[in-house]
C-alpha cells in the first residue's frame, strides 16, 4: 500500500500503540513523534515533535479504559493539531467509550454519548472513524463525515476454516439479530436467538432459544464483552437446549471485572476478539484468540486520504 508521502502523518496517543504502529505497517509509513505523558499533578501533556503544518492527520485513540485519560487524550491532541496548522485532522476510535450510555432510560440521566461527540467536534476534529457503535444512532450525534467500520467480515473470517454444516451463528439477545444476521450470512449458515424475558416483578430473568441448536456447534456474536455475565450464561444456555460446542465472539473485548474468571470457567470453547482495545497480560488466556482489525482500519486511512469510496469496506 503507497501513499503520497508528506502528504499524512498518523499518531497515537497511549491507549493502544500497538494498533497505531500495526495501521503504520499496513500504510508503509512511520507512526508520528509526540509524547503524551502527565504532569506530577496528573495534568495531561502533549509535545509533537515534527512539522504538522498542511497535513492531513489521523489520531488512532480507542476511548477504552481508562477511558476519562484517552479522551483527554485525544482532545489535546486534537486541539495541540489544529492550533500547529493541521490541514484535515481525523480521530479513530476503534473502540467508542461511553457508546451505551446513547438515550435517557429514565430522568435526570445523561446522554453522554452525545456529550462526547460534542466535546470532540468543539475540539476540531473534521471527521471520525470508528467500528462498531454499541448504537449506530451515534453517527448522527456528529455534524460531519463518520466512516462506521464493521468488525463482523474480520470476526467471521476466522470461523470460515473452522465451521461446518452443522453450525448456527448464535444472537444473544433481539437487539444483535442484525449483526448476527450479516455474520450468518457471510458464512452461508443459519441463525438462533436468545430470548431473555422476565415473567414477573423479582422473577428471575429467563431465558429461550429461537432457532434450532440442538446436536449443532454454536457461534454466539456481540460487539461489547464486558463484565461478561450475558454472553457466558447464554453459552450455558445453548448447552442446556443441546448444542454441541459453543464458540462466541466480539469487537470489543473491554474484559472488566470479573470477566476474565467467567469465561475460564464457562462452557465457551474459543472466545476471538479483536484489538480495537489492547489486552493486558492478566488478560490473555487461553480461551480468547485476538484478530487484528489493523488491514481494514489502513484501507479505510488509505482511502479517505486518496478521496476515495469507503464503502466497498462494509459489503
Amino acid at each position: 500500500m503507497e501513499l503520497q508521502r508528506g502528504k499524512i502523518k498518523v499518531f497515537s496517543g497511549n491507549a493502544n500503540k500497538g494498533l497505531a504502529e500495526s495501521i503504520c505497517r499496513e500504510l508503509n509509513i512511520p507512526l508520528g513523534k509526540c509524547e503524551v505523558g502527565k504532569f506530577s499533578d496528573g495534568e495531561i501533556f502533549v509535545n509533537v515533535d515534527e512539522t504538522v503544518r498542511g497535513h492531513d492527520i489521523y489520531i488512532i485513540q480507542p476511548t477504552c479504559s481508562p477511558v476519562n485519560d484517552n479522551l483527554m487524550e485525544v482532545l489535546i491532541l486534537i486541539d495541540a493539531f489544529k492550533r500547529a496548522s493541521a490541514g484535515r485532522i481525523n480521530a479513530v476510535i476503534p473502540y467508542y467509550g461511553y457508546a451505551r450510555q446513547d438515550r435517557k432510560t429514565k430522568a435526570r440521566e445523561p446522554i453522554t454519548a452525545k456529550l462526547v461527540a460534542d466535546l470532540l467536534t468543539i475540539a476540531g476534529i473534521d471527521r471520525v472513524v470508528s467500528m462498531d457503535l454499541h448504537a449506530g444512532q451515534i453517527q448522527g450525534y456528529f455534524d460531519l463525515p463518520v466512516d462506521h467500520l464493521s468488525g463482523v467480515p474480520i470476526l467471521a473470517k476466522y470461523f470460515k476454516d473452522l465451521i461446518h454444516d452443522d453450525t448456527v451463528i448464535v444472537s444473544p439477545d433481539i437487539g444483535g439479530v442484525a449483526r448476527a444476521r450479516t455474520f450468518a450470512n457471510l458464512l452461508d449458515l443459519p441463525i438462533a436467538i436468545i430470548e431473555k424475558r422476565r415473567p414477573k416483578a423479582n422473577v428471575s430473568e429467563v431465558m429461550n432459544v429461537i432457532g434450532d441448536i440442538k446436536g449443532k456447534n454454536a457461534i454466539l456474536v456481540d460487539d461489547i464483552i464486558d463484565t461478561g455475565g450475558t454472553i457466558t450464561k447464554a453459552a450455558q444456555v445453548l448447552k442446556d437446549f443441546g448444542a454441541e460446542k459453543v464458540y462466541a465472539c466480539a469487537t470489543h473485548p473491554v474484559l472488566s471485572g470479573p470477566a476474565i474468571e467467567r469465561i475460564e470457567n464457562s462452557v465457551i470453547e474459543k472466545f476471538v476478539v479483536t484489538n480495537t482495545i489492547p489486552l493486558t497480560e492478566d488478560k490473555k488466556i487461553e480461551k480468547i484468540e485476538v484478530v487484528s482489525i489493523a488491514p481494514i482500519f489502513a484501507e479505510a486511512i488509505r482511502r479517505i486520504h486518496e478521496n476515495e469510496s469507503v464503502s466497498i469496506l462494509f459489503d
